[in-house]
């Protein structure tokens, strides 16, 4: 049994473009703290379906947009849209509906320390859904299996977990609710190569076999080139560039060139 057997139905159709749905669209958002401007007038358009990696340097801003469109931080102006509901407009029920059809894992799993594993994947089926405890822990076990670990994982505390399990744990609870999209914030952090190649194996059949959309924030040239089916680059607080990989690795601009054929992603090859 699913999620979506006992959740409500979608709010809406998403956005076309004409060519593919867009399930996520950011126009001329804004964000700053105090006097210090960190996106300014940013556009970006995710697909439904696809993966996008969105890359930058450090300190650009790449968790701070993700932070404004799920809405924990403020933005000065622009708008997001998201599954057809722009969520400056949206009413308490539509953004808890839309809240509904996301899941996020932040960079260092944000799993609640004194729940065990089991009781964190239930987090948000206790806040949205009304189900029997019996039920969650169904539920809860099936998205353990979902993501390759073990039954006996629910029941430990996050400190009795490596620091791959905590990754697969907190994509559990991402999965909880059977999202439509995904937010990953550098998801393969802190993983040796071999665990961050397993982790980018488990996002693109997750992808495949569940029909999900994922927002992924990553400095990975090894899950850019694998699992993302285009890349957005932030540069001068805007979206510079936007495309698959063949095209960021044709691109001449000094910043992408350096990223994806410099010194160190040769050495990938």
């Amino acid at each position: 049994m699913s999620v979506a057997e006992v959740a409500e139905p979608p709010v809406t159709a998403p956005q076309t473009d004409g060519r593919t749905d867009i399930i996520l669209s950011v126009r001329g958002v804004t964000v700053g703290f105090g006097t210090k401007i960190i996106l300014q007038d940013l556009d970006l358009d995710v697909r439904r379906g696809e993966v996008l990696g969105f890359v930058g340097g450090s300190g650009t801003g790449k968790s701070v947009l993700m932070r404004a469109i799920l809405g924990l931080i403020p933005r000065r102006s622009g708008s997001i849209n998201v599954f057809g509901h722009d969520l400056s407009t949206a009413s308490e029920k539509e953004r808890r509906s839309i809240e509904r059809r996301w899941g996020v894992l932040f960079q260092q799993g944000a799993l609640f320390s004194s729940l065990t594993v089991k009781q964190n994947i239930q987090v948000p089926m206790r806040e949205h859904l009304r189900l029997s405890p019996r039920l969650m822990d169904e539920l809860a076990t099936l998205k353990l299996e979902l993501v390759g670990l073990p039954q006996d994982a629910g029941d430990k505390f996050p400190a009795e977990l490596s620091g791959g399990m905590i990754k697969r744990a907190s994509l559990a609870r991402a999965l909880a609710l059977d999202p439509d999209l995904v937010f990953l914030d550098e998801p393969t952090s802190g993983l040796d190569p071999i665990g961050a190649a397993a982790f980018d194996s488990l996002i693109d059949n997750l992808c495949e076999t569940l029909g999900l959309t994922v927002y992924m924030v990553t400095h990975d040239l090894d899950s850019l080139h694998s699992i993302c089916d285009r890349i957005a680059v932030l540069r001068y607080k805007k979206v510079l560039a936007i495309g698959p990989i063949d095209d960021m690795m044709a691109n001449d601009d000094p910043w992408i060139e350096s990223y994806f054929r410099g010194a160190r992603a040769l050495r990938r090859t």
